[in-house]
């Protein structure tokens, strides 16, 4: 359930994102996005006691991981206005292998022949949909893969910051340390939006914050490399949207990726775990 809330989520912020960078700089995009948000979560943070309620006893480790983040979201909205939206997510999702490897030697995590071919099945799925040239790398690519590569360690983080925090708490330091590291940056290239912007960025303020949330609880309740693999079903859906919307390119290798990452995903959750579930 949490992640169906993060697919659609995130599906409807690469469109706002992608139609917000028509008109602004992503700095700004991505500081507008966090102050916004906080005022979105706030009825969140007075249901859990107010601000008092989100100290945390790991503040280096909310800073670090969203460094980490804030780097790879930027890249990630830089990408989608460099190649085709489902080219990008088809690309993140090389993500599930560097999230098993940290997870596993991180987290103690176990990597089972389910799970690892769950990823398996995906990987394959992915590269038939993408289907990269060798001799014809376009820059947008190599950004979503360093993209990846960040956003499998925040995930990471994440994970293991949900045994300590509760994810309104996780999704709240977000949301501070992401606006300071936003406000420099945004300064040096901010325009006031025009009045057919400003839609499409509290949109992404909420997909942001929102889908967050969704992803950190399905991350209390299951482990990462449980989790993670059920994202790819974002490739075949984006690839849909973009094809409706952009007229990006549906072919029939979208339909045979899209059947071997849905076969993966029904794997991984067919007699899945669930993780011990901490009080909020």
């Amino acid at each position: 359930m949490w992640m169906t809330g993060w697919l659609t989520l995130m599906i409807t912020m690469a469109v706002a994102g992608r139609e917000a960078t028509y008109d602004l700089d992503v700095f700004q995009i991505m500081l507008m996005r966090s102050v916004i948000g906080f005022f979105l979560l706030y009825p969140l943070v007075r249901m859990h006691g107010g601000l008092a309620s989100m100290r945390t006893e790991r503040p280096l480790q909310h800073v670090g991981r969203n460094i980490v983040h804030y780097a790879a979201q930027y890249g990630w909205l830089l990408a989608i206005t460099l190649i085709p939206l489902a080219q990008v997510v088809a690309i993140e999702f090389t993500m599930p292998i560097w999230t098993a490897i940290v997870a596993v030697l991180f987290l103690g995590e176990l990597m089972n022949a389910r799970k690892i071919t769950a990823v398996l099945l995906g990987l394959i799925g992915v590269g038939i949909i993408v289907r990269p040239g060798l001799d014809t790398v376009d820059p947008g690519q190599i950004i979503a893969l360093v993209v990846a590569v960040g956003f499998a360690v925040s995930a990471t983080m994440v994970k293991s910051l949900t045994r300590t925090d509760n994810v309104t708490v996780i999704v709240f330091w977000m949301l501070v340390v992401q606006s300071l590291l936003g406000i420099i940056p945004a300064a040096m290239v901010w325009k006031w939006p025009d009045a057919g912007t400003w839609p499409w960025i509290v949109l992404v303020a909420f997909c942001g914050t929102f889908s967050h949330y969704c992803m950190a609880r399905a991350l209390v309740h299951a482990d990462a490399t449980m989790v993670v693999p059920m994202d790819f079903l974002r490739v075949p859906l984006t690839a849909v949207v973009g094809w409706l919307l952009y007229s990006e390119t549906l072919d029939i290798w979208t339909i045979v990726g899209t059947a071997l990452i849905l076969s993966g995903n029904l794997l991984n959750l067919r007699k899945a775990g669930t993780a011990r579930i901490p009080t909020d």
